[in-house]
């Protein structure tokens, strides 16, 4: 094993270690009677954004991969073929991607073997291709369908570790730690990508409008009788989600409370943030690009069943099929969580986000993408179980809707 391959799975046995640690590279939390300070600044000039559903220009339909215990991540013998999942990342795919390619090419890389294959051409195949790649491993991705049209790029493309990632309970204890090294090695890693050519990486103002105060209206309580993943199989309520947020609060920028003076728009209540988001057009050719140059390989094919896996030359494969796992490889442990994206065309004097209302509109270089997010009031269980994979245009008429109706009032 060379030095490179040699370094990869220490690194990799090393954070593993430090994972496993309570708190692992966090900073301690400031004294409660310590607040943050933000000063004022100036109310932004906004450019209002034109969202009116006669200017729409796609829908797109995911579905993503839930699983309750969190990704699948471990390790399967099939005949003579070492199989390492990489799958079941729930809302968090492409933010967790780098994080959960490096743990499994770990793994790979303690084989000893030179070749690799890999499963799936999603943000999660790609990203577990390139670091495989730079392990020093030939590699062939077999797959499908491209990364245009995947999955992955049906998605909204913004940072979202923990969205839908696990449920507390049948994630356990040691979880949160792994979330961690998967988020804090993901950030670190998109960072590189960062005022590149086309912006394959970027930074939005996001801004969270409410007509009340923040805080003042919470979700119902958990309703007994509808019970709960351990009683059902399936998650009831938000509260059982896990949230681990706070693990990586000291990297990640926080959400700061506009005052009358800082609020650009027509709504009493605001917070911005700054979010780390993916324009899918040049990050995708970006990833691409580089997996041909170092040598990379690409095989249209589709697998029906694990017996496949007999047909290829490689006897170590990363399996990052997506939800597809749920036929293909029989995982029935997969919920769907769907979600659909409307697209408006691109307006680069605008680049901003918007969350009001129970919708969310982010403004990228490949198109102002407008997603309904809660109109209900059941927060995460929005889509949960449900495989609908056709585009709904009420549910896009609502969502750019609400936009109309709050750009209009700014004069837009």
């Amino acid at each position: 094993m060379d030095v490179k391959r040699r370094h990869l799975v220490a690194g990799s046995f090393a954070l593993g270690a430090l994972a496993a640690r309570p708190g692992w590279g966090t900073t301690p939390d400031k004294p409660a009677d310590t607040p943050p300070s933000h000063p004022a600044g100036p109310r932004p000039k906004l450019v209002p954004i034109r969202a009116q559903l006669d200017q729409l220009t796609d829908i797109k339909v995911c579905l993503r991969p839930f699983r309750a215990t969190g990704p699948r991540l471990d390790v399967e013998k099939i005949g003579d073929k070492t199989v390492i999942h990489n799958y079941g990342h729930g809302g968090s795919g492409w933010s967790l991607s780098w994080g959960s390619a490096e743990i499994v090419v770990g793994k790979a890389a303690s084989t000893l073997t030179n070749s690799v294959a890999v499963i799936g051409c999603g943000v999660i195949g790609l990203t577990s291709a390139l670091t495989a790649q730079r392990a020093g491993m030939n590699v062939t991705i077999y797959t499908k369908a491209l990364l245009p049209h995947t999955r992955s790029v049906r998605a909204n493309g913004s940072w979202t570790p923990d969205s839908r990632i696990a449920l507390t309970k049948p994630a356990g204890d040691s979880f949160p730690a792994l979330w961690e090294q998967m988020a804090r090695y993901s950030w670190k890693t998109y960072r590189d990508y960062l005022g590149l050519p086309g912006n394959p990486i970027d930074f939005r103002d996001h801004y969270i409008l409410s007509d009340h105060p923040f805080g003042e209206h919470t979700a119902p309580p958990p309703d007994p009788a509808a019970g709960d993943y351990a009683s059902t199989g399936k998650p009831q309520n938000t509260a059982e989600f896990a949230d681990y947020g706070d693990l990586i609060k000291d990297i990640i920028p926080q959400s700061v409370l506009l005052s009358d003076a800082e609020n650009p728009f027509p709504v009493p209540h605001a917070k911005r943030r700054a979010t780390m988001m993916f324009n899918f057009g040049a990050y995708g050719h970006l990833l691409l690009s580089e997996f041909y140059q170092a040598g990379g390989k690409i095989v249209i094919k589709e697998f029906h069943g694990p017996a496949d896996l007999k047909t290829l030359k490689e006897d170590v494969i990363i399996n990052c099929p997506g939800y597809a796992a749920h036929d293909w490889w029989q995982d029935k442990t997969l919920i769907p969580v769907r979600g659909q994206t409307n697209w408006l065309p691109p307006q680069h004097d605008a680049l901003y986000g918007v969350n009001y209302r129970g919708a969310s509109l982010l403004s990228k270089t490949d198109g102002v993408m407008v997603q309904a997010l809660d109109f209900t009031g059941i927060g995460e269980m929005v889509g949960v179980g449900n495989s609908f994979e056709h585009a709904d245009r009420a549910e896009a008429a609502k969502a750019i809707g609400i936009f109309e109706e709050l750009f209009a009032r700014m004069g837009g």
